[in-house]
């Protein structure tokens, strides 16, 4: 059962990771979120997989990012709270204007997580651009609404979270977890 996988999904810039963070330094298990690490390696070692390089190439690799820690979250016990998951390699490509091949849109329903899903909106206060962050504030605000309407199409439930503190939100989690 994948029921205790729960996925964090929203715009750039929204306070995902810092969430993620949070939620692992008070000793939940979470999985980090493929962009950043993928954008930083693809950078290192010259390679085009890369948002603004090859969208296509950058999705393949998120994908196969995302598969992986599904698979190692299944195995974990207790609730596992996810930067991303599979889903948003569908809602990406949407974004991007580009085809959803029929191995993304199968590993999107063959790869399950919690019907609930945290979605982080986009909040102006705390969106800043950084070195693999190159998104402007109109693409972030538009990243959220389609991983919320991608999720939403594959029958997931979205829980918005509050524009809050990053410990109020971890609260706010905490609390949903509790009653479910």
């Amino acid at each position: 059962m994948s029921d205790h996988m729960f996925i964090v999904t929203g715009g750039p810039g929204s306070g995902k990771s810092s969430l993620i963070d949070a939620l692992t330094r008070r000793g939940f298990r979470t999985m980090p979120e493929a962009g950043r690490a993928i954008i930083q390696d693809q950078v290192r070692i010259g390679g085009s997989a890369l948002p603004w390089a090859d969208r296509a190439l950058f999705a393949e690799l998120m994908l196969g990012w995302e598969l992986r820690s599904w698979r190692e979250a299944l195995a974990m016990d207790g609730p596992v709270l996810m930067d991303r998951g599979i889903p948003d390699v569908v809602g990406y490509l949407t974004l991007c204007g580009l085809p959803v091949p029929a191995h993304v849109e199968a590993a999107a329903k063959l790869h399950p997580y919690n019907k609930r899903v945290f979605s982080a909106p986009y909040w102006d206060a705390i969106f800043a651009q950084d070195t693999e962050r190159k998104q402007d504030r109109q693409e972030a605000e538009a990243t959220g609404r389609i991983m919320a309407e991608t999720y939403t199409h594959l029958g997931y439930q979205i829980t918005e979270l509050p524009l809050a503190g990053i410990e109020e939100r971890a609260d706010f989690v905490l609390d949903c977890l509790k009653a479910a």
